[in-house]
């Protein structure tokens, strides 16, 4: 499915987003974009009455933001486990909360489901291979994107960075904010060579312009640097 961004869209195998198989986005830490990147996405299926699931985001969904993206919270499912993030106030459901181990067998059945447009997972960094292998052969039988959603921290030894570990998705992206309004999108793994240079991609504005130029002067340097840092220690 078009992703909404031309630029992107022309790097992604087959030109879009794919179904039936897992999509990894690793984030320095929730809120750099990813939202407002699926944002055309998760809409036009909405626009196609298909409903979206969403696992353990790291915060409750704001209403009125993800409306202004076009997305229709009566055809959103979000699905928290036991333990949530501190400062998440926690959804009302049934005494019995799904512990956070049964987060992954959710996942699995409702991919294996086939009744979903889109599903988005929040998981943590350090993931068992077969649990990625299990989701990867649930989403075979999920016609629509499946994204996983992953926070990889830079961590160093002696001067030497941590490699990104390996896994199953077949298509694999880092996001990185590249300053006010705008997503930093490498793609690390995907059918054919990595893309040898990131994208800038525009997301939809959430600032205003004067909110916006001062945005970009005071973090210009800031962001600059913090971006040169961790795409060479995070380079595959």
């Amino acid at each position: 499915m078009p992703s909404g961004y031309a630029e992107l869209d022309a790097q992604l195998p087959g030109g879009g987003w794919p179904a039936r198989v897992l999509t990894e986005l690793l984030l320095p830490h929730p809120g750099v974009g990813e939202l407002r990147l699926l944002a055309p996405v998760l809409a036009a299926l909405q626009r196609q009455q298909r409903s979206l699931m969403w696992f353990d985001p790291p915060a409750s969904p704001c209403a009125w933001a993800l409306a202004a993206l076009g997305l229709d919270l009566r055809q959103l499912v979000v699905v928290r486990a036991r333990h949530e993030p501190k400062g998440v106030r926690a959804v009302a459901r049934t005494p019995q909360r799904l512990p956070a181990a049964d987060t992954l067998w959710a996942l699995e059945h409702a991919l294996k489901s086939g009744h979903l447009g889109a599903v988005l997972a929040w998981l943590p960094a350090r993931l068992p291979a077969d649990a990625l292998r299990r989701l990867q052969l649930a989403a075979q039988g999920h016609d629509g994107p499946v994204f996983l959603l992953r926070e990889m921290q830079v961590h160093t030894r002696q001067g030497a960075a941590a490699m990104i570990p390996p896994s199953a998705a077949p298509l694999r992206l880092r996001l990185a904010s590249a300053g006010p309004d705008l997503l930093r999108v490498a793609l690390i793994k995907r059918r054919g060579p990595p893309l040898a240079q990131p994208l800038t991609l525009a997301l939809a504005p959430v600032l205003s312009a004067p909110a916006l130029a001062r945005a970009s002067r005071r973090a210009a340097p800031a962001w600059a640097g913090a971006q040169a840092a961790a795409h060479g220690a995070l380079s595959p």
